[in-house]
């Protein structure tokens, strides 16, 4: 952040503004620049996977409004917007209107810690990978909390839903993060990111000699997004609309809007631990000696993101939900024993290799 930093002083110095005063504004320049860009992404990720969606079942998807129907996720906003807030009669309204709050705020701060390049981190600490897992399970006491508020069976049975859901596969997540931490022997994204760097570009990703770990984090993750075959949460047909059923409006659209942004979020953290992240799959960059690398940077990480996406939208139009039992059973029976056995190889081929990859 610090050639951001410069830059902004910079330009309050030549129309003769106080350096105090870009001190103290600084800081809401990154809530602005994920502010805006977190909109945009979710009116993209939605019209990408509904135009997605309908190519794989073979039907058209949006297409009325606007050019190819790219103005319909712009409607469908606007419809929110102009919606009632509705609150249920018995239900808890303190909680009830807190629960949105909840789920979008620590969805937020998590797209704060991604580093989009090495210059732009705007949440950096020496162990970010854990205020990243924490900041992406927080969400989960806002669906309890909908769930329970609601005064309704069917939000409650959702959220219990997701509670058990999180609880199994957080376990399989924090053991590949470990694995993935003794061969980059850092608990920071920045220094995970830099210790697949090699001259070779993609030889150096952790992908390669941690496959099994890829598989075994991108299975969870689709479990903690609540996306298909894991969507039990919110599965309409049983469960109307799960923990959200009583939500409309704004309270509604925020729920939405912090679920796209934990599927942006967690491909861009599975595009750090696996590959490369904002690196070069080349192993150079194209804008070596120019200030426009930072935006190279952030677009191999968001293309690196977006494949990860699109094979999320994949596997929702090709494979049905799993039965509740057998979810909870294949995380403890399956992952967790697979994400040990995976921990235990890599600090193996750790040791065999002297600690270092390709380089």
């Amino acid at each position: 952040m610090n050639y951001l930093y410069f830059l902004y002083i910079e330009f309050l110095s030549r129309h003769n503004i106080p350096k105090l005063f870009g001190d103290i504004t600084f800081y809401f320049i990154p809530f602005c620049i994920i502010a805006a860009a977190l909109i945009v992404a979710v009116l993209v990720l939605v019209l990408a996977e509904r135009k997605l969606l309908g190519f794989f079942t073979q039907r058209k998807g949006p297409n009325r409004v606007g050019i190819w129907g790219i103005l319909q996720t712009l409607a469908d906003a606007f419809k929110l917007l102009c919606k009632e807030n509705i609150t249920p009669k018995k239900a808890d309204r303190f909680l009830f209107n807190l629960a949105p709050i909840l789920a979008f705020v620590p969805m937020f701060a998590a797209l704060g810690v991604i580093p989009y390049s090495a210059e732009f981190t705007f949440i950096n600490t020496g162990t970010n990978v854990i205020l990243y897992l924490v900041l992406a399970a927080f969400p989960v006491i806002s669906i309890f909390l909908a769930g329970w508020a609601s005064n309704n069976k069917y939000s409650l049975f959702g959220a219990m839903r997701s509670i058990s859901q999180v609880l199994s596969y957080e376990l399989p997540i924090a053991f590949v993060v470990l694995s993935i931490a003794v061969l980059s022997s850092s608990m920071n994204l920045t220094g995970i990111t830099l210790a697949q760097f090699s001259r070779w570009g993609i030889a150096g990703w952790f992908v390669f000699p941690c496959i099994l770990g890829f598989i075994i984090m991108f299975i969870s993750i689709l479990a903690e997004l609540n996306r298909c075959p894991f969507d039990l949460p919110e599965a309409e047909s049983e469960l109307i609309c799960g923990y959200n059923t009583e939500y409309s409006g704004m309270r509604f659209a925020i729920f939405y809007l912090s679920e796209y942004a934990m599927m942006l979020a967690n491909s861009m953290f599975l595009a750090i631990l696996f590959f490369g992240g904002y690196l070069s799959p080349f192993g150079r960059y194209l804008f070596n000696n120019s200030f426009l690398i930072y935006f190279e940077q952030a677009f191999w990480l968001l293309f690196k993101a977006g494949i990860i996406i699109f094979v999320m939208i994949w596997i929702r139009a090709v494979l049905p939900r799993l039965a509740a039992f057998d979810l909870l059973k294949f995380s403890w029976a399956v992952l967790l024993p697979l994400s040990i056995l995976n921990l235990f190889i890599m600090v193996l081929y750790k040791f065999i290799t002297g600690g270092g990859l390709c380089a």
